[in-house]
């Protein structure tokens, strides 16, 4: 199954209402502010979107929404990832239905498992899985590694896993997935999850990043990926400067959801910073720590945007 992409891809965040309802009009115009820009797709339903904490009958409403939106003006990735093998092949069928373009499966979250289940888990997805799927792989919330070996089997072994968004804060890991696992399969996609490797990943051969500042500042991981792509560095680094002040948002507040959403509002679109109990937006405090790192990095309105 041939699916191909390249570039910036937002981890786009799921607007919730006051009384923590999926709010249409908020998810609309975050998705046009971003068709607008040079995001090169769209990932709905990842650890952004807050899938964890949202019903199973919900996720599905909402990846519907968001494909319909998108129209196919660029490539849509729904999050698919569950505990339960079974529950993942059903949100993958379900993607599959409403025009999604590929899904994205974080490992199991709760019991660990051996090398050998999660090879069979991630297997019988890719096998029941009507579109491709991309590994999603973040030991810090998982608990649980992917390794090289792991996922070159699952490369080797399942044509329908196409990819994988690696969110592991260790440059070297990422050089041992494209150099191994895309070494020997040249269309294995690889993105990093860090922002601020993006560039590493991109020179040694890498895909691209799925970077949740591209939220509200896409001019900046857009920039550096055209900067890349034209062999442009002076640009590149001044970019990366600014991106490097822009990774403190995810220490502020913890989990980072409603800072996401926070900094996107204060960019000048109008949304709500709610998130999912039993997270919630961010306090005061918080509210002015971000908006002191956005003035910092040059984003807000009228700041060098």
């Amino acid at each position: 199954m041939t699916f191909q992409l390249q570039g910036v891809i937002p981890p786009v965040p799921t607007i919730f209402d006051a009384r923590e309802q999926f709010d249409p009009q908020g998810m609309r115009r975050l998705i046009d502010r971003l068709l607008a820009s040079e995001v090169n797709g769209f990932l709905f339903l990842g650890s952004a979107g807050e899938f964890a904490t949202l019903p199973h009958e919900r996720r599905k409403a909402v990846a519907e929404f968001c494909v319909e939106r998108v129209a196919g003006k660029k490539p849509a990735i729904v999050g698919a990832a569950s505990c339960a093998t079974q529950e993942a092949i059903d949100l993958a069928r379900h993607a599959g239905s409403i025009g999604a373009d590929a899904v994205i499966v974080v490992n199991p979250y709760y019991a660990k498992l051996s090398e050998e289940r999660l090879y069979r888990h991630y297997r019988r997805i890719a096998e029941d899985s009507p579109l491709p799927v991309l590994l999603y792989n973040f030991p810090l919330l998982t608990g649980q590694d992917l390794s090289i070996e792991l996922v070159g089997r699952l490369a080797a072994d399942c044509p329908n896993i196409v990819g994988i968004k690696d969110t592991v804060d260790c440059m070297s890991h990422i050089r041992r997935l494209v150099l191994e696992v895309k070494g020997a399969r040249p269309d294995f996609m690889v993105f990093t999850g860090f922002d601020e490797y993006m560039l590493d990943t991109l020179m040694i051969g890498g895909d691209g990043v799925i970077p949740a500042t591209s939220n509200f500042a896409p001019e900046i991981t857009c920039g550096i990926y055209r900067a890349f792509l034209e062999q442009d560095f002076g640009s590149a680094r001044k970019l990366l400067t600014r991106l490097a002040i822009l990774q403190r948002i995810y220490s502020i507040d913890v989990p980072f959801t409603g800072a996401i959403k926070e900094a996107i509002r204060l960019c000048g679109l109008d949304i709500p910073a709610t998130a999912l109990s039993p997270a919630s937006g961010p306090d005061e405090a918080t509210r002015r720590k971000l908006a002191e790192i956005l003035a910092q990095a040059g984003v807000l309105p009228g700041e060098g945007r």
